[in-house]
């Protein structure tokens, strides 16, 4: 399946970016810059391979259900680590946007925040998918329940 982001192909290419705020910014910081740069990329790049995107911030709180490292009780990276997250029809139209003269001046800004500077890793995306609605989840549970072994 393959319906959690719209019009994203089978085979596109999703981007992680990890930023790490440098002490002295603030999360308002991280979200202005971003958002001109998200600005600039929706507007000269949704024609040449953008899809979509996101921006989540780490809320600080950590799954001890889905984690196996012990049992911490919140990150220490709350409000200052975030990942930008994108969705290209492919890496090389990925890349071309970055080469464009508009797009580096914005980037730069972004990577003033940063601590850790910036490693953009390129995923190949496996699966993504929405969940069920109320009618589609009972009828899911009723075929397990009768099929699965």
């Amino acid at each position: 399946m393959n319906g959690l982001i719209a019009h994203f192909p089978y085979d596109g290419v999703v981007t992680v970016n990890r930023v790490i705020l440098k002490p002295g910014y603030s999360v308002d910081d991280l979200q202005e810059r971003v958002a001109e740069l998200c600005e600039n990329v929706k507007t000269y790049h949704s024609d040449t391979g953008f899809i979509g995107g996101f921006v989540a911030l780490n809320s600080g709180e950590i799954s001890n259900e889905g984690s196996t490292i012990g049992q911490a009780v919140e990150s220490s990276l709350k409000d200052r680590e975030a990942l930008i997250v994108t969705f290209w029809r492919s890496f090389a139209e990925h890349e071309q946007s970055h080469r464009s003269d508009s797009f580096q001046p914005l980037f730069k800004q972004v990577l003033e925040l940063c601590e850790n500077g910036n490693e953009e890793i390129a995923y190949n995306m496996l699966w993504s998918g929405q969940a069920y609605n109320r009618d589609e989840a009972k009828a899911a549970r009723e075929a397990k329940a009768q099929f699965a072994a």
